[in-house]
């Protein structure tokens, strides 16, 4: 059968495969083309102690800028190693991004995907295209759905193992995003959802945290006599960096991600490292299923009420703690519901707005963090 390609994504919600029909321009062109391809346009709106805050978070903002474009280059050549195309890798973010539901991302990577061509007519294309979207709409909305099998399905429709890495930081830096615009969002007591929101999946299982194993990766990792000078250098800069020794040598075959996603995470710890900070990552990583995330949490006495549920570690928290509970289970099951409401008890606990978005950035990162680690590898045999 002879291939054909079409050019086209008529408009934000977007199909595993291109339309016939006539292309139509997306609903918000000019978002393809704004200056600050992360926080989309948020900054210029934040004044006063807002804007004191994110110029606290610049170099942070910065990584992630640096990631951004690392992740979504203007142009993109593919590898026999590296397959992902540029319309594979905005086709991701787009399905990421509606599964949250911020408008603002949607716009601007449905702006970005339009007027790229699709991948032809075949079967064998369009069956790559469909696994690529189901896995990460999964992985975007619950992490506890991915497993050795799904692994084995990106593999059956031809993604190299650095293609499956490069293509699980995608998810995992879209889910970021996301949760930082709406934080920002809520800071500004703007809406954040302007479409119809998604069904919020189940907190992952108690049982996936009854197993304390150390994180084995599902994946082969980077061997060091075949690693490049670029993997070297991002494996040197992981060393000192805790709970990476296993997983750092599996994401070093997309290396560049790798010392971007490493930098930020060095970058974000002493924000990370408040109280408040880490009972939110904890709480983020107890709803995403992740026990190696899980288990870095050390306060024993919530950790214990976080294993059994949410609920149970709302009856065991003081009111301060509550109030981040509350803060971090929204941000994580439902970004594009969080309000300026959800902030208030933080507000009132007497925590300044530098720390409340230092307790976003914690949930925003987790969020990342959570999908790789849960679904590269695996400590629970639940999920192996």
């Amino acid at each position: 059968m002879e291939q054909r390609r079409f050019s086209g994504n008529s408009h934000w919600y977007h199909e595993t495969q291109s339309s016939l029909t006539i292309q139509t321009a997306p609903l918000v062109p000019e978002a393809a083309d704004i200056e600050d391809r992360f926080l989309l346009g948020l900054a210029p709106l934040c004044d006063g102690e807002l804007k004191n805050t994110l110029q606290q978070a610049q170099p942070a903002l910065q990584v992630s800028r640096y990631l951004y474009q690392v992740l979504f280059p203007a142009q993109l050549s593919t590898t026999r190693t590296q397959t992902l195309t540029l319309y594979d890798r905005l086709s991701t973010a787009l399905t990421v991004a509606q599964v949250t539901g911020i408008q603002r991302l949607c716009n601007h990577y449905a702006a970005r995907l339009n007027p790229l061509s699709g991948p032809d007519s075949s079967r064998e294309s369009n069956r790559r295209l469909t696994q690529i979207t189901e896995y990460a709409r999964q992985l975007a909305s619950q992490p506890t759905l991915i497993d050795c099998a799904a692994l084995q399905r990106l593999d059956d429709v031809g993604l190299t193992l650095p293609d499956i890495i490069t293509f699980s930081q995608i998810i995992g830096f879209v889910s970021y995003q996301a949760r930082v615009v709406a934080g920002i969002n809520a800071l500004l007591a703007i809406p954040v959802r302007w479409i119809p929101g998604v069904v919020i999946p189940d907190d992952a299982r108690p049982e996936y945290f009854e197993n304390t194993a150390p994180w084995q990766p599902q994946l082969t990792p980077v061997e060091r006599r075949y690693a490049s000078a670029s993997q070297l250098e991002a494996l040197t800069f992981c060393q000192s960096q805790q709970g990476l020794n296993e997983s750092a040598w599996l994401l070093a075959h997309d290396a560049e991600t790798l010392y971007g996603w490493s930098v930020l995470r060095t970058t974000l710890e002493a924000p990370m490292a408040t109280p408040e900070s880490s009972l939110a990552a904890a709480v983020t990583a107890r709803i995403n299923g992740s026990p190696a995330c899980f288990y870095r949490y050390t306060h024993e006495t919530l950790r214990t009420a976080l294993k059994k549920s949410i609920a149970q570690a709302m009856t065991s928290a003081n009111t301060d703690e509550q109030a981040v509970i509350q803060l971090a289970a929204q941000l994580t099951r439902s970004p594009e519901r969080l309000s300026a409401a959800h902030l208030q008890p933080l507000n009132e606990a007497g925590l300044s707005q530098q720390a409340i978005f230092g307790v976003i950035q914690s949930v925003a990162l987790a969020n990342w963090n959570n999908r790789l680690l849960q679904t590269l590898g695996s400590t629970c045999p639940a999920n192996a």
